[in-house]
């Protein structure tokens, strides 16, 4: 059967991460540290702090990227005694998050799918992804943020929100992501086949299976058309 909705995830996927801007966030901390520390170690504190903030961060308990972001940063500025403003160092990253680079296969994928419904979902705060979205064009048929369900992937609220808002089984759609954990873990956790796109050539990780693994969008259209063609089925 022909998947009839592609759930796509945004950054890392159709657009650049924050991997460039993160190190030049921890330099700065560590230019003002009166603690001993090396980039690295800074970096490692955050991602450990930021990590379990988001882990907890759902319902009643839901906080935005920017929250989490702001909260973590400033305990790690803390941590290692740096005089240095948490709101001025980290608008670098929250500049990137609305006009990131974008892959220059994204288009012509997304232009590719023609008949198909596109939905993307991102765990990121929704002002920030429209103003992406906007900064490159790009036309799906819905985006739908974390802030919107009040949920992070891989929790399955957010796949579960839009199966149900466009009356979609999880049989029905294949999700494309960069994250093992969030994408994979997500689509997996809500009954929906996976595509990992590892554009990095991470090594794969233990634990949940992807059904396809693709290095680029282009190694994706090839899944496609191999459903159109009767090749393989969802």
């Amino acid at each position: 059967m022909i998947p009839k909705a592609i759930f796509l995830d945004f950054y890392g996927t159709l657009v650049h991460e924050d991997d460039e801007i993160i190190p030049m966030i921890c330099k700065e901390v560590k230019e003002t540290a009166l603690e001993e520390c090396e980039v690295s170690d800074i970096g490692s504190h955050w991602w450990k702090v930021f990590s379990n903030m988001f882990q907890n961060s759902y319902g009643d308990s839901f906080r935005t990227q920017r929250e989490l972001g702001i909260r973590s940063l400033s305990e790690t500025i803390s941590r290692y005694k740096a005089n240095c403003d948490v709101s001025e160092i980290i608008q670098k990253q929250f500049d990137h998050w609305c006009k990131p680079k974008i892959y220059d296969d994204t288009l012509p994928f997304l232009q590719s799918l023609h008949g198909y419904q596109i939905y993307i979902i991102s765990n990121i705060d929704t002002a920030d992804i429209h103003k992406a979205a906007t900064y490159h064009g790009i036309q799906v048929n819905e985006i739908v943020t974390s802030e919107d369900v009040k949920s992070y992937k891989p929790r399955p609220e957010i796949f579960l929100e839009v199966l149900s808002r466009h009356n979609l089984s999880a049989n029905e759609v294949l999700h494309i992501g960069d994250s093992y954990t969030s994408d994979v873990g997500g689509a997996n956790n809500a009954g929906i086949k996976s595509v990992w796109l590892n554009r990095l050539s991470k090594k794969k990780p233990e634990g949940t299976e992807p059904n396809y693994i693709c290095k680029d969008l282009r190694e994706v259209r090839e899944i496609i058309s191999k459903f159109e063609e009767g090749r393989i089925v969802v």
